[in-house]
This record gives structure tokens, sequence and C-alpha cells, in this order.
């Protein structure tokens, strides 16, 4: 699976000053709702799914974030992809009493079955390998993430 095939016009952030989750869900779900991605309560679905099931993941060293919520909120497929400078707290997925301060997001917008499930392990893969997270935290634009993306997925 080529992930960079979803990755969407204003839907790319890079080194972002965003603090807190709620901001970050915010500024995804107003992106994704000008260029016709989402519905209109993507945001509310989105943070709802991540209280119940948090997405963040304590990876060598690195956090990272993985939020996603229910297909039908989804009108065209996308990854956002969002690298922060100083970090935002996420519950871990594996202990919710838990956070980790995930510098690197990936918010999944799909909603097709067969994507996610492809998606989820490509970026699983691509996620578990600290060179990759290293490239893309240091990435200075949406090309270079883009050009990141694709030499990972060839």
């Amino acid at each position: 699976m080529d992930l960079v095939q979803f990755l969407k016009k204003g839907m790319v952030w890079v080194q972002s000053d965003i603090k807190k989750q709620e901001d970050l869900f915010q500024m995804v779900a107003e992106s994704g709702k000008s260029e016709g991605y989402v519905t209109d309560d993507f945001l509310t679905r989105l943070t709802d799914r991540e209280q119940t099931f948090p997405t963040g993941l304590k990876l060598d060293g690195y956090g990272v974030a993985l939020p996603h919520t229910d297909p039908e909120c989804v009108t065209e497929q996308f990854i956002a992809v969002i690298t922060v400078k100083d970090g935002i707290p996420f519950k871990l997925m594996e202990d919710a009493g838990q956070t980790v301060e995930a510098n690197l997001i990936f918010v999944l917008g799909l909603n097709e079955p067969h994507s996610q499930l492809a998606v989820l392990q490509q970026l699983m893969g691509t996620i578990q390998d600290k060179k990759n997270v290293t490239a893309l935290l240091r990435a200075k634009d949406e090309a270079e993430i883009k050009q990141i993306l694709e030499a990972i997925t060839v």
C-alpha cells in the first residue's frame, strides 16, 4: 500500500507549534471540512474515539499517535501528517493511565475497511524504524514529508 496516495491538499503540517490535542483535532477537522474530506461530526467523533480508545505509542525514545474515527465521518480518504516541535500528550494505546509526548501524529481519515488495515500495517512498519521517524520529524515542508514516505513505501 502506498501511503502517499492518502496525502491530500491541506492535510500536512510540519514543525507545528500546537501543544494541545484539542487544538490539533480542531485544526485537522477544519481543514478536512474545508477541503471536503470530512463531515460536520468528524471533530466530535474523533475526540470521543480518542478518549475511549487512546492511540498514543511510545517507541524507542519517541512518541507517535494514530488517531482516527468512524468511516461514515470521512467523505474522501486521507492521512493527515503532523509533526510538532514540543510534543502533544496522548494517552497510551496499551495503558490509558499513562501518556506519551507525541511529536509525530498521523490522523487517519479512512472509510474503507481494507484501506484501514493496510494503512495501519504500513504505518506501523514505518514508525517502528527510528530512521523513518527521525527523517519525518526533521522534514522542513510537505514536499519533504511526501518524499520520505515515498521512499519508505517503495
